[in-house]
Order: structure tokens, then sequence, then C-alpha cells
């Protein structure tokens, strides 16, 4: 089983991507943290990784290519994975073949791009022990005061509100595209990510449960 998740930034598709790779078995392969393991080794490649991301840029198709296809080389993903931010653009959906040789579903979480700015814009995190936090939804008990270890709460780079907007616009003239490209191919299922996230990770589940019996 092969799959994609497509979906704004803030949509969901990490936390659904993990439930769904624990309920099929198969690998949860995310673009974002395969970036960030580059960006943490500090190399020349990670620095300018680092850059591109932190002002709503994404990185150039030849080195998330390159990172992926090594990534599906590993044992874990022999049963299949979940791709969790790629293709981000239909130059990549086209590429994806000679890389995956084939995507059997693409599952779509829509979420209105107000609803996300309120999601990422007022997310807040401790830099000490990585607790994470929503100003609405999951305030700390003291305000900007990381609950589990006192530390003063930050926000990150790219979860600020011009930030995560401009991540929109690069995600709707770039992102948006790749649907329609799926949908003529008969492989897209929309799901609506504003719900409980339970209630929209059994709708996937039941549907390519349905799928693929």
């Amino acid at each position: 089983m092969k799959l994609i998740l497509i979906g704004c930034p803030g949509a969901g598709k990490g936390t659904q991507a993990k439930i769904l790779s624990k309920h099929f078995g198969i690998a949860h392969i995310s673009t974002g943290d395969l970036l960030r393991e580059e960006t943490n080794n500090k190399t020349e490649l990670g620095l300018k990784i680092i850059d591109i991301m932190n002002s709503g840029g994404l990185v150039s198709d030849d080195i998330v290519s390159a990172l992926l296809a090594k990534r599906i080389k590993k044992d874990d993903c022999k049963k299949g994975y979940i791709l969790d931010g790629y293709p981000r653009n239909v130059s990549q959906a086209e590429g994806l073949n000679d890389i995956t040789g084939g995507i059997d579903k693409v599952i779509l979480i829509s979420v209105e791009d107000d609803k996300i700015i309120e999601r990422m814009a007022g997310r807040r995190s401790c830099p000490k022990c990585a607790q994470m936090y929503h100003i609405k939804y999951n305030p700390p008990k003291s305000e900007g005061i990381c609950d589990s270890c006192g530390a003063e709460l930050i926000q990150r780079k790219d979860d600020n509100e011009q930030t995560v907007k401009n991540r929109l616009e690069v995600y709707h003239s770039n992102t948006a595209p790749v649907i329609e490209y799926y949908r003529q191919k008969g492989l897209v299922c929309e799901f609506n990510g504003e719900g409980e996230i339970e209630k929209i990770s059994r709708e996937i589940i039941n549907t390519l449960e349905q799928t693929f019996k």
C-alpha cells in the first residue's frame, strides 16, 4: 500500500499519517522530517534548507527527491508507506513514479485557510523539553511558561502569522494543482480536516479498507 497525504500546512497530515502507519503497519515518511534530519547535521545543505523553510518557501525538487529515494529503500518500507508532505508540485508528482513505481491512493485533508492561521499562529513550544501548547486550545497553566519544566515558551519562526500566510500562498499556487493532477487519475479521496482527529482517522481507515479489501 503506497499512499500520499495532501493538505495545506497545519491540516493534520502528520497526525493522520502516524495513525494510518500504525493501523496498516506501513512506514510514515515525512519529507519535513527528512529535511529536519538534514538540518540537524548542520551541513551546508542543511543551513540552506533552514533559510528556505523559515521564509515559508519550498526546498528544490532535486533535494527532496534524492532524500525520498534513499528513504524508501529501507526495510520498513517493504510493506508500503505513506508520503507526508510530498509531492508539493506537479513536477514532483510527475517524477514520483520513477521513485516509487506508482501510488495507490491520495488522501486529501481539507481545512479552510482561516482555521489554519488560527491553529498555527497560536502554537507555542518549549525549547527545553519540546512540550507543545496552543494559546487557545491547549494553553499552559501560566501564560508563556511551560507546565512541565518552567521554561519560557517560544513561537517557532515558521509559525508566525505572516509566515503561515506565505506558506498558504505557496501551497495554493504550487501544491493545489497536484490535487487536480491526481483527480484526473481517479486516485483522490477527500476528507474534512476540521473535525475530531479520531473521527477523521476512522473515515480514512474505513475508506482504505473498503478500497483494498
